[in-house]
């Protein structure tokens, strides 16, 4: 069945449904399949909690594009998260400690999604923000306490929070699973849950007095990926108006084909013991955990092309964005920052090849002191001529602006100084979330977090993440080699030295063009 509908038809029931809703949000609240009743915060934010937005995906509906979610009768309460989509729960992993991480149950009974609002009619139509969780795919959930939407809401927006499925659940990719499609695919099964997701939001947000014609979708890391995929899935076409990708914008992403990972979901099933799909739809969910890991895949349904590709032929979902990266997205890795020069030389030999002597004249490597501070430069350099080099191919085919950010404000964090401003560690800061992190945080962190959770509010509200009272943001212009630093300082920088932004250009333009020689 198809998961979605034409654009218009959606408006049309959005209207529908939210024209009789003039209710007060802090009472009880209709949505398509049902009654929902909240909790309050003391500061009167209503939150929503656990709301299917789709069938449970077990048994038959596993891989399947998602389905419609059961109506119920009288008032559901909503003051809990569901389960989590089914995963590894591992709880903590430096730099993420447990208020990066899930922290509740995970099955596959988790298509469910979560809202944050401050409006007290539901004619207020309020920007929303729909929050799609980071974690390689394979982890993460909306009910991670980060991700609390009560300050952003107190701001004026309505933000929703999803879970979508992961892993092997969310991305298996197999020939019997194509055969039996009706649009001859498979995989990207979390992606089509995202699309579902945002279909609720436009039939139902109006509800909470969200309007649905101001959606702006967010993600980071993965869930960055998922936005740039939806940015040029034909499936979300009309559900969102602006995205947010943090940590994710890069020039080098490209999406694996559809023919190579069936091949590993042949092995996959192999090493379960299962000869059709249907032994492994009969299987508990925690037999199929571990092994291959899936991800997004061109599977000719929900991604046509490349999502590179889409962009290049003007194809795209044409919306704002607003994209970025920490300084330190690498500070996990327990040799960041500590590599030894001979260490450090070789991996220049290897990477850059002829290239490499001028790559060790822009970061030498005499000793180990100087070639990890030469580690760390070299990879944010890379990371923003990377980002500047996605935003210029952008800008060729797209009539909407972008607007770009460098996050250089490490979490203060005295036992381990080490992980910097790392992956993730700008989403406190986004949410206006420093609350639920025990730091000691300092004037500066306060000024940052309430400058940047105000860019997103403007942006959501706009398209433009500029306001009364915060520093300029310019927008991005091919040829203007700057983005905005977001840290101790908060102003437009360069995004590299001459030389070093020269030298990753035309690194990355070798890339591109022995990609286009492989058959």
């Amino acid at each position: 069945m198809k998961i979605f509908l034409p654009g218009c038809l959606i408006l049309l029931a959005a209207f529908a449904l939210g024209s009789n809703r003039v209710a007060a949000v802090n009472g009880v609240v209709k949505v398509e399949n049902g009654s929902l009743e909240g909790t309050a915060t003391a500061a009167g934010i209503r939150v929503f909690k656990g709301i299917p937005y789709a069938a449970p995906p077990v048994g038959d509906f596993r891989w399947r594009p998602p389905q419609p979610p059961a109506k119920w009768n009288g008032v559901r309460k909503a003051d809990k998260f569901s389960d989590s989509c089914m995963q590894a729960l591992r709880r903590t992993g430096f730099p993420w400690t447990k208020e990066f991480m899930v922290q509740n149950d995970a099955s596959e009974d988790c298509l469910c999604l979560n809202v944050w609002t401050g409006a007290k009619t539901a004619n207020e139509k309020r920007p929303v923000l729909v929050w799609i969780h980071g974690g390689a795919f394979y982890e993460g959930s909306g009910e991670i306490i980060t991700y609390d939407g009560e300050e952003l809401a107190k701001k004026g927006v309505v933000v929703v929070t999803i879970n979508y499925r992961l892993g092997i659940f969310g991305f298996y990719t197999h020939p019997e699973l194509t055969k039996e499609s009706p649009n001859h695919s498979s995989g990207n099964y979390g992606l089509l849950d995202c699309v579902a997701a945002l279909q609720w939001v436009q039939k139902n947000i109006a509800a909470f007095g969200g309007d649905p014609s101001r959606v702006t979708i967010a993600g980071q890391s993965a869930g960055a990926a998922a936005v740039h995929t939806l940015t040029a899935s034909p499936l979300a076409k009309g559900l969102f108006h602006r995205a947010i990708a943090e940590s994710g914008s890069s020039i080098a992403r490209r999406t694996r084909d559809l023919s190579a990972s069936e091949q590993d979901g042949v092995k996959w099933a192999e090493t379960k013991g299962a000869t059709s799909l249907k032994e492994l739809r009969a299987k508990p969910a925690a037999d199929l955990m571990g092994g291959t890991r899936f991800g997004p895949v061109v599977d000719g349904w929900y991604l046509p092309a490349d999502t590179a590709a889409i962009f290049a032929q003007g194809k795209q979902n044409d919306v704002p964005m607003l994209t970025g990266l920490t300084a330190d997205e690498g500070s996990s890795s327990a040799t960041y920052g500590k590599i030894k020069a001979e260490d450090f030389a070789k991996q220049a030999q290897q990477r850059f090849g002829a290239q490499a002597d001028a790559f060790l004249k822009l970061y030498p490597s005499n000793d180990q002191t100087q070639s990890g501070l030469s580690q760390k430069q070299s990879a944010r350099d890379q990371g923003l001529v990377s980002m500047y080099l996605w935003a210029t191919e952008r800008a060729k085919t797209s009539q909407t602006k972008a607007y770009t950010y460098y996050f250089t404000r490490g979490i203060p964090w005295p036992e381990h100084p080490e992980f910097a401003a790392f992956h993730t560690g700008d989403l406190p800061y986004f949410f206006a979330n420093l609350k639920h992190l025990d730091r000691p945080w300092e004037a500066v962190d306060r000024k940052l977090s309430d400058a940047a959770s105000s860019y997103w509010v403007n942006f959501a509200k706009t398209g433009n993440p500029n306001g009364k009272g915060l520093p300029n943001w310019p927008a991005f212009e091919a040829g203007q080699q700057t983005t905005m630093e977001l840290g101790e300082k908060i102003n437009p920088r360069p995004v590299a030295e001459k030389e070093k932004l020269a030298f990753f250009t035309a690194y990355f333009e070798k890339q591109r063009t022995q990609r286009s020689l492989v058959p």
